[in-house]
């Protein structure tokens, strides 16, 4: 079945669409930080739907809370007023520490994006984008048109002329070997330099944690001592929260606030795991951003009450339940475990990440060249054990990605990393 069902996903979706495993899977149902197939097979889910399964599968309070609200209405549009959107956006407005912040629904993170690079082009009167190097922001024209990963960038075309900054991976390009705090010191003088060259930008968009390029980040601090050169020329910072947002990170609720010594961002971008499989995304910005655009917009999907329900139920449970603290217990508790076993695996050049956001990247023994096909049997393999785990990475996809739900407990944090380890040594 599985395979007539393939056979009939080659024939009517693209080509570009892409499918994990040499022998994809048909994934059925889940519970908990489960799933199964079709086959009946049950997975340990450390990618939960690439970070959108957030709290758990089937988490009762969010299926009781949409089951209740399609019973009601599912959808009205934003022409009418609604009260789960405007509840939604009350918390998210207070949770995103922007002052007199305003909130726009969306679909998706790419929505979510296109609509910040919207706002900042209308509000600085500037088409030009600062981006980091081997970043993602999604799969519109404008997205892919500032993402920094050209594994994921299709075409060169673009609306926006987008310029790139050092600094998103710490340990490759030419600042590398430098110390922390020199490191920072020369990713500023260079986008002070980059900006000696160039008409005013609009903004920078940056992720604090970048998720598609392989969980990679700064040192804490970077995207503060950034700020303080952008605001000296009226330029915004955009942090893609899409990953990172939520308390995944563990030490934060936010992936910005690892950088937030000169307060939060201008622009706030959301989506993921928000909605725990429902599709949600947003902008929080500033009121003077949000309301510069001078003409009438509506989003017919964007806030529809059976999202706003299911979002509502996931943060209070969210909140409720401290999941914010248990990703950085459980997190640091998985990170550490995974890097004494990579000690011992000489394809494994690093593993880092903060809560359950770990990157773990391979490279041929000795050497930082890519090995992609060696993180593909890595993949293989976990799936082969009972595991899910998803690839990433601006270097030919050569990290393995690590973002269970974020009620994972200490027994299912080790069972996933005693298969991580089967798999990592079956490559040596």
């Amino acid at each position: 079945m599985t395979n007539d069902l393939l056979g009939r996903h080659r024939a009517v979706l693209p080509d570009w669409l892409a499918l994990y495993y040499e022998e994809p899977l048909e994934i059925t149902h889940g519970e908990g930080r489960h799933v199964w197939d079709a086959q009946g097979n049950r997975y340990l889910d450390f990618f939960g739907g690439i970070l959108t399964t957030m709290t758990a599968h089937a988490l009762p309070e969010v299926t009781k809370a949409v089951t209740e609200q399609a019973g009601r209405i599912i959808h009205s549009s934003t022409l009418y007023l609604n009260r789960p959107m405007v509840e939604l956006a009350e918390r998210i407005a207070q949770l995103s520490g922007i002052p007199d912040a305003r909130v726009f629904f969306t679909t998706s993170g790419t929505e979510a994006n296109d609509t910040a690079l919207l706002l900042a082009t209308a509000y600085r009167r500037s088409n030009t984008i600062l981006a980091m190097r081997n970043s993602y922001h999604g799969r519109s024209f404008s997205a892919v048109g500032i993402t920094g990963n050209s594994g994921w960038s299709p075409t060169s075309l673009s609306p926006l002329q987008t310029l790139y900054v050092h600094g998103g991976v710490r340990t490759r390009g030419p600042f590398a070997s430098l110390s922390d705090d020199a490191y920072i010191a020369a990713c500023v003088e260079d986008l002070k330099d980059l900006l000696g060259h160039t008409r005013a930008p609009a903004a920078l968009i940056a992720e604090p944690v970048q998720g598609v390029g392989g969980f990679t980040a700064p040192p804490d601090g970077l995207y503060a001592a950034f700020r303080e050169v952008l605001h000296e020329r009226g330029i915004l910072w955009i942090a893609d929260e899409v990953q990172t947002g939520w308390g995944r990170t563990g030490e934060h609720f936010w992936g910005w606030q690892a950088h937030g010594r000169n307060g939060p961002p201008d622009i706030m971008t959301f989506a993921k795991g928000i909605g725990n499989g429902m599709s949600i995304g947003g902008v929080v910005a500033r009121s003077e951003i949000m309301n510069c655009l001078d003409s009438n917009s509506i989003s017919t999907f964007g806030g529809t009450q059976i999202t706003m329900a299911a979002g509502l139920a996931n943060l209070t449970y969210l909140l409720e339940h401290d999941l914010q603290g248990n990703a950085r217990r459980v997190g640091g508790l998985l990170i550490e475990r995974l890097r004494a076993v990579a000690a011992q695996v000489p394809a494994v050049r690093e593993v880092r990440g903060r809560g359950l956001m770990i990157g773990i990247e391979i490279t041929k023994p000795g050497t930082d060249e890519a090995d992609p096909l060696t993180a593909a049997a890595v993949q293989e393999a976990a799936r082969e054990g009972g595991l899910l785990i998803g690839k990433g990475g601006g270097h030919n996809t050569s990290s393995l990605r690590v973002a269970p739900p974020l009620s994972l407990n200490v027994a299912e944090a080790e069972e996933g990393a005693a298969i991580l380890e089967n798999a990592l040594r079956s490559i040596r």
